[in-house]
């Protein structure tokens, strides 16, 4: 496959076009190649809680992107037409969200055999991507898990 096109710049662009809120909110993807992205947020007075920390909703909204943003980038590659949709997710939340958050996805590799799939068989199909937020500290915040339908489309 050709080398990931998507760029943070790129990215951070079509968050403030396309998913406003996230942008307003802070939320900026830092780094992505082809098996990883990082999209961070910082605590702040327009996205925080009544507890002193982050809304969790901004939490799962950068964890979303660092997963999604993978897959828009595999999709592009293959030149194809391909919807893709969050179908569920969970979510674990183990200390207070504070300062700068890094989220981070590593499942760039579990996309490629189940895109293939989608484009060769023409069906729809299911993949789970996790993405650990981490504070300043090296601290696990959050732990998102989002399972993902994508389709070839007609």
């Amino acid at each position: 496959m050709v080398g990931m096109m998507l760029t943070p710049r790129k990215l951070n662009a079509f968050t403030m076009f396309k998913l406003p809120s996230a942008f307003i909110c802070g939320v900026r993807t830092k780094f992505i190649d082809e098996t990883k992205c990082v999209v961070s947020v910082k605590y702040r007075w327009i996205n925080q809680n009544p507890f002193k920390s982050m809304f969790w909703a901004v939490q799962g909204m950068a964890a979303e992107f660092s997963t999604g943003a993978l897959m828009m980038g595999k999709i592009q590659q293959s030149g194809k037409r391909v919807s893709m949709l969050v179908t569920s997710n969970t979510a674990t939340f183990t200390k207070k969200a504070k300062g700068r958050i890094h989220f981070t996805c590593n499942d760039g590799d579990l996309i490629d055999d189940i895109l293939n799939k989608a484009i060769e068989t023409g069906e729809g199909q299911t993949i789970s991507m996790k993405s650990v937020g981490i504070d300043e500290v090296g601290d696990v915040v959050s732990t998102f898990v989002f399972e993902w339908s994508i389709k070839l489309k007609s």
